[in-house]
């Protein structure tokens, strides 16, 4: 699902106009961005929980030649599901 069809899905479910469900998209990936740069977690109860982690540096290899590369370390977002959300996944 691209971001085109979860809108037209919002719109769908929630009865919504496609352009009212763009802006409700928007502003919850601008808040959610807005706040894992500040470091906080955002927590949706039963869907999951969306943190920044730091993956430390470390020495890999180019697959080409073999070769040992340095990774520099760098920041990420990480996603852990909520139980509901696996929960219904599995059925």
């Amino acid at each position: 699902m691209n971001k085109a069809q979860l809108i037209d899905a919002i719109a769908a479910e929630a009865k919504l106009t496609k352009a009212d469900s763009k802006k409700a998209l928007d502003a919850f990936i601008k808040a959610t961005t807005n706040a894992l740069k500040k470091g906080d977690r955002v927590a949706l109860v039963g869907f999951g929980s969306f943190a920044v982690a730091k993956r430390s540096a470390r020495t890999g290899r180019n697959p080409r030649t073999g070769k040992e590369i340095k990774i520099a370390a760098k920041k990420v977002v990480k996603f852990k599901a909520g139980s509901e959300l696996s929960e219904a996944v599995q059925k």
